[in-house]
């Protein structure tokens, strides 16, 4: 027998009830980074980094360093080239947002998705913050449809980026923050856009179209009907304005 704080217990019988307790299940690493970081922004950078591999993986098959995977037929596939999105290949507005040139590129671009996502995702919510992130990457998809070179390939998360940087600027405005130490911050990546083989049309048109979604979600605050119009409308006015350039260039 064995004592307990009431008298005593089979140890039989003991065995058999801690048998029949459920032991809490412990949480997977993507479940605690999911809790931590935010779900949206932890699979938004799984689905670069499966993406990343994918073009590696490509670009092995193809005969190049895995490494170069800008070299890979599945990355010329996916990039924004404008000229061949006004020929019809529409898909290239979104896809191109998730290649990367390289290991450098992706992981500075996941550190700044997992920095400035989190805290949008947290301040917003899940899908206000998916949809801010998505608006993003056609607002720069769209600037280089407008004013990009045709011919020029264009790859990588920093429209959509930056488009979380205006979102968190609206957010700080009207939370009345400083904003000094982000307008610090946006002027350096600015900046940084200037450099060879950095695409600045790309980062500005993100960081305008991050700014306007936000805004519609801050303006609209808990009116949930009118936040979702808000940003239906500011989507398909990107849509239209990229595929209206697209087919005008094709007619002309």
């Amino acid at each position: 027998m064995t004592p307990a704080s009431v008298g005593f217990q089979c140890p039989d019988d003991v065995r058999a009830g801690n048998a029949s307790v459920r032991r809490p299940r412990q949480a997977s690493f993507l479940q605690r980074a999911g809790r931590r970081f935010g779900a949206v922004t932890v699979t938004l950078i799984g689905l670069n980094l499966a993406v990343f591999v994918a073009t590696a993986v490509s670009a092995g098959l193809a005969g190049s360093d895995p490494l170069d995977n800008q070299l890979s037929p599945l990355f010329v596939q996916l990039a924004q080239i404008p000229v061949l999105v006004e020929l019809g290949e529409d898909w290239r507005l979104v896809t191109a947002a998730f290649l990367h040139i390289g290991v450098l590129h992706l992981v500075l671009n996941m550190l700044a998705l997992l920095v400035f996502g989190s805290e949008l995702e947290r301040q917003l919510g899940r899908w206000r913050y998916l949809a801010v992130y998505l608006v993003s990457l056609l607002g720069g998809a769209v600037a280089l449809q407008l004013f990009g070179e045709p011919g020029r390939p264009v790859a990588g998360a920093s429209a959509a980026i930056y488009g979380l940087l205006g979102g968190l600027a609206v957010t700080m405005i009207a939370r009345r923050e400083d904003l000094r130490g982000l307008l610090t911050l946006l002027a350096i990546n600015v900046l940084i856009s200037f450099l060879p083989g950095v695409s600045l049309l790309g980062h500005l048109g993100g960081l305008v179209a991050g700014f306007a979604a936000t805004g519609v979600v801050v303006l609209a605050r808990r009116r949930t009907e009118l936040q979702v119009l808000g940003l239906m409308l500011l989507t398909a006015a990107l849509v239209v304005v990229a595929l209206t350039v697209s087919t005008l260039v094709v007619l002309g």
